[in-house]
């Protein structure tokens, strides 16, 4: 049977990813497919224009949201959302809102090799460095460290990073979602059905048993 295709489009700085992925991880597990399932991360930048070594997060929440105190409020929503699907958020540790473009140049780095979980480690890592610990990822020093962490090469991923390379096919990845109508994220596509937002794992298990069930078909005929 052909795999099920999962594609995930995110942004590290968009906590609803983290929760999202927590969701599919759950449903993943809830739905007990047979057939595999092919993930495949897909980039996009809440704030393209973010200066390279991002912007105080107080300051820039504040602007964005009105006031500091909407901001808060608004972690907090989400800290409890986090705690829900069993992930922590610590935003009193988070001082910077960082430009994402390094670590989704990172991302493709570790797609490139081929390492489908040591690429989901790596996806967690960088979530829970930022979310979790405060930790600024949009630093070469710090991505290497999680990129190390997690099973790839330091020096490779240093020699990577400090380069170009990866710039075009990120730039290309997001036009291609954005070509292809992906407006918020999460934004995940299961076989053919794009669904956005951190839906609860049940409504992704339907997804799932959805696609599933169009893979059984197709091998039938």
């Amino acid at each position: 049977m052909t795999p099920i295709e999962i594609q995930i489009t995110y942004d590290f700085i968009c906590p609803w990813c983290w929760i999202g992925h927590e969701h599919l991880k759950a449903a993943l597990k809830a739905a007990d497919l047979s057939a595999p399932v092919v993930i495949r991360y897909v980039p996009y930048e809440l704030n393209p224009t973010m200066p390279k070594n991002g912007v105080n997060r107080k300051a820039y929440r504040s602007a964005k949201f009105g006031t500091w105190a909407r901001s808060q409020v608004m972690d907090a929503d989400v800290t409890l959302a986090g705690q829900r699907a069993g992930v922590a958020f610590n935003y009193d540790r988070v001082a910077i809102t960082p430009n994402t473009r390094l670590a989704h140049r990172l991302m493709f780095f570790a797609q490139g090799k081929g390492a489908v979980d040591k690429t989901a480690s790596l996806f967690e890592a960088i979530l829970e460095a930022y979310f979790s610990e405060g930790q600024d990822i949009g630093a070469v020093d710090v991505l290497v460290k999680l990129a190390e962490r997690t099973g790839f090469d330091a020096e490779a991923v240093r020699s990577f990073l400090v380069t170009s390379n990866g710039e075009r096919e990120v730039a290309e990845a997001e036009l291609q979602a954005q070509t292809a109508g992906v407006r918020s994220v999460p934004t995940i596509r299961i076989g053919d059905v794009p669904v956005s937002g951190a839906q609860p794992p049940s409504v992704w298990v339907q997804v799932l048993h959805s696609a599933a069930n169009d893979k059984t078909a197709e091998a039938a005929v």
